[in-house]
């Protein structure tokens, strides 16, 4: 341990030191140059508000060791403006300042990724949901209020971590334009060239304003530099394996030169609730990786380390089969470095790779971090969800609102109607927005499902009886032309047959951004109805856990207050991961909140290891 202890501050030092060093970085005669040295950049995506801030050293410790010298990262403008007027960059995850600095100590690198659009499976690509709320304002537009409200984020955020930059003696080297910006030209062919690259244009004009001074990139695959790119910005590609192709293309935008980078090369991939988990071969990568290497390629691996979509931030996509698919809440993304931050046969294949190469010593792995079985932890009580409304004050409205026009970023909305007079047929939520269960006077009656593009249902409500659907956000849409449509709940009017249901209509807020006050709320057994279970556990040391949630059906899960995100029994993803440094020596509280609740539950169960590519057999 000693040695180890003794190790690990040769590291710290040397890193420091190494930061402290470099004065300037800049693209010059078709290179990067460090304090005018021309330096290979070997880069690895990883988010820090995908880790717990007291996992954060660790995880850059596993970068480094895989042999790379640099980490780049998205600023989530929604992570850090919750609401209007209000902003967090210093508290846990959200101290990016302290993450960047962070780095500087590692001896890495920072690229900068800040938007103001992200995509990053993240929920609404990193916009702030409420700008839905100003119906004059279209995101990623030449919209002068969707401009105004960047120009406010870009400047919170450049007095957050400009003096990080390569310029103050900070580990930032380079900042990006916008993102993937030629992706969307070539989605929104509704708008004008003129006006996308004035939009463009106006983003990187508020960067530099700020205080950003570059260098700048821009991001796209090399088919759509054309709409992406910016004049004196260097362009750089997603997801480009031909040399030929990345050189021609830099060239065409950049003045004949290079410097020539791949910014997101693809380890892994991206994965959606009831769709197989993505795996790609590590030889595949370790050879393309060479191929980098051989040919003076910068490259970023997108993820290095994905991480979790803690609490509601993971986003969802859409294609032609579902109208939304819901990302999962691990963001292993299959990448080089584990959800939990293990090592794994493609993290020690590139490591061996990247060590040839390098011209940089590679110091040892870190220890993993502990490793936790708790067995079955005890339910001690069930609560009943619907007893919740007592207690609460809806929202009446003639016909359904959504959840921004109900002041609700994320969570839950129980929209409820009481029927005077019976009335039968086939319900129709044609603007449900994503997921629901629906009830008739306490009675699980069946679910909608945006996924699965389900929005009716047959119905027989008697008189004097209240039907209740309970409709659950499952995450914005972040890529793709659909984005600017991206409202929650209930958002076109619902039907029965041909009858359209007006009138009366109560809405019950749960945003369940914060662990639920339940001393109101009833103890109760229903099978099939919507609960709330508690249990405490002691631990006499902490660890990571992952919360086996196979048998369960369909819900969120808090830990000592912290949002471990959705399980959902669909899969792929079968466990939650709990990080140990959430965990208490002593007593610890779970809270889960089960919506369907087919099964009740005595106990939950834990294990050792993740389960994320189990797909339930009906999809």
């Amino acid at each position: 341990m000693r040695i180890a202890l003794c190790f690990a501050m040769v590291v710290f030092v040397y890193g420091a030191i190494a930061q402290k060093s470099v004065k300037s970085f800049e693209i010059k005669g078709g290179q990067f140059l460090v304090d005018g040295k021309p330096t290979q950049i070997h880069s690895g995506e990883m988010h820090y508000a995908r880790i717990p801030k007291e996992y954060w050293r660790h995880r850059m410790k596993m970068v480094k060791a895989m042999g790379l010298n640099a980490i780049a990262t998205y600023v989530f403008w929604n992570y850090h403006n919750t609401a209007p007027g209000v902003w967090d960059f210093k508290t846990g995850n959200r101290d990016l300042a302290a993450y960047i600095s962070m780095a500087r100590e590692e001896g890495l690198y920072v690229i900068l990724r800040p938007g103001p659009y992200a995509c990053a499976e993240w929920e609404f690509g990193g916009y702030p949901w409420w700008l839905q709320k100003n119906k004059d304002l279209v995101v990623r537009t030449n919209n002068k209020a969707f401009l105004d409200s960047c120009r406010v984020y870009i400047n919170k955020l450049a007095k957050e971590v400009k003096h990080l930059q390569v310029s103050k003696g900070g580990p930032i080297i380079m900042v990006q334009v916008e993102n993937e910006f030629g992706s969307y030209v070539s989605q929104r062919k509704d708008i004008s060239k003129e006006e996308h690259k004035t939009y463009n244009l106006a983003i990187k004009d508020m960067l530099v304003s700020a205080g950003f001074d570059g260098p700048f990139f821009t991001s796209d695959g090399t088919w759509l530099f054309e709409g992406g790119s910016l004049p004196n910005v260097l362009p750089t590609a997603n997801g480009e394996g031909n040399v030929d192709n990345l050189k021609n293309a830099v060239n065409k935008y950049h003045q004949g030169v290079g410097p020539y980078m791949v910014a997101e090369f693809y380890p892994g991939w991206l994965d959606h609730w009831a769709e197989p988990f993505v795996r790609i071969n590590h030889e595949e990568i370790v050879k393309q990786t060479e191929v980098y290497l051989k040919n003076n390629i910068h490259f970023n691996f997108y993820m290095v380390h994905g991480g979790t979509n803690f609490g509601f931030t993971s986003g969802a996509n859409y294609n032609n089969e579902h109208d939304i698919q819901p990302d999962i809440t691990s963001y292993d993304y299959d990448a080089p470095i584990s959800e939990p931050g293990w090592v794994t046969p493609k993290y020690l294949a590139l490591r061996d790779l990247l060590k040839k190469y390098v011209k940089y010593a590679v110091p040892e792995i870190p220890e993993r971090i502990p490793v936790m079985d708790l067995g079955e932890i005890k339910l001690t009580r069930q609560v009943d969800f619907f007893s919740l409304k007592k207690n609460m004050k809806p929202v009446v409205n003639m016909n359904p609102l959504s959840f921004e026009d109900l002041g609700q970023g994320h969570g839950y909305v129980l929209y409820s109607k009481k029927f005077t007079q019976p009335i039968s047929g086939k319900l129709n939520v044609p603007g449900l927005r994503d997921y629901a269960l629906v009830y008739i006077d306490g009675k699980k009656i069946g679910e909608l499902n945006r996924q699965e593009n389900k929005y009716t249902i047959d119905v027989d409500i008697p008189f004097n009886s209240t039907l209740d659907i309970l409709v659950e956000n499952m995450g914005r849409i972040n890529y793709g032309a659909e984005i600017v449509n991206n409202t929650k709940g209930i958002i076109a009017p619902v039907s029965i047959d041909e009858y359209v249901v007006s009138g009366g209509w109560e809405m019950y807020r749960f945003p369940f951004d914060r662990v639920p006050d339940l001393s109101k709320a009833l103890a109760s057994k229903r099978q099939g109805m919507p609960a709330f279970y508690y249990a405490e556990f002691e631990t006499q040391q902490t660890g990571d856990v992952f919360l086996d949630m196979a048998t369960w059906g369909k819900g969120i899960v808090f830990v000592n207050g912290h949002h471990l995100g959705r399980y959902w029994n669909v899969g792929p993803q079968q466990t939650l991961y709990l990080p140990g440094c959430w965990l208490k020596k002593g007593k610890n509280e779970i809270l889960i909140f089960e919506q369907q609740n087919d099964i009740i539950h005595e106990a939950i169960k834990t294990t050792k290891e993740p389960v994320l590519e189990v797909v339930s057999p009906k999809n």
